[in-house]
């Protein structure tokens, strides 16, 4: 390798971090409001109040970010959570069952993100790949491919935590402790994970590596190798 991969990769990591790539927090600030309003709403009003409190805010920030230019779907997507959060709750009687979906859905990503490292398909370098539109041609990679191996244990590691934490709490009934629970561990987890799995993914490349945007040994659609940035 030349001098010229280094001073690109110098000046490629430092500005772009894996926040900036993955669309930053924005999502998760807004994930965290439904949970702490059906607290609220539960403190004030019961099982009926909560239920009513989450709908609404889920509904406001739906708007919110119809508004904001977001893509349709993604919006229906966090308002049908929402609702969906709600009608288990509201069938069950239970209001901490409003957190039971979060809690399946954070067993399940632990499984499938340890699934992915262990068949060196790791989710980390999916996502990051479709973001950068480069489908598969980072696991052609070997750096890249054990750099975002490694980078993905992190996210694995965060939804053990919210179990950890989440699971004991349902069993107790703690209403407002799954609540602000629920919203300390999303957005402040995920800038912690960003943070952490970007250091790890940097200090797993070798030096002199191109960076995330142009994979080594990856080649173009006619075949031929590609070392440098993509045209």
């Amino acid at each position: 390798m030349t001098g010229t991969p280094d001073r690109r990769w110098s000046a490629e990591a430092r500005p772009e971090s894996l926040a900036d790539l993955l669309g930053g927090r924005r999502g998760a600030v807004d994930a965290t409001l439904p949970p702490l309003a059906f607290g609220l709403g539960w403190v004030l009003g019961g099982l009926g109040g909560g239920v009513l409190a989450a709908v609404l805010a889920g509904a406001a920030v739906a708007g919110w970010r119809w508004r904001r230019g977001d893509r349709p779907r993604s919006v229906l997507v966090g308002l049908l959570a929402v609702c969906l959060a709600a009608l288990v709750a509201v069938r069950t009687g239970r209001a901490t069952d409003f957190f039971l979906l979060q809690i399946v859905s954070n067993a399940a990503s632990a499984l499938a993100w340890a699934v992915s490292v262990v068949v060196r398909w790791p989710l980390l370098g999916v996502v990051v790949g479709l973001a950068l539109g480069q489908r598969a041609r980072w696991r052609r990679d070997p750096a890249l491919l054990r750099a975002y191996g490694r980078a993905s244990w992190v996210w694995t590691a965060t939804y053990v935590l919210r179990l950890a934490v989440f699971v004991p709490l349902w069993l107790d009934g703690q209403v407002v402790a799954l609540a602000v629970a629920r919203a300390a561990l999303t957005w402040p987890l995920i800038a912690a994970a960003l943070a952490v799995s970007w250091v790890v993914i940097r200090r797993s490349l070798p030096a002199g590596h191109p960076g995330l945007r142009h994979p080594v040994g990856a080649s173009d659609p006619d075949g031929a190798p590609v070392t440098g940035p993509e045209k």
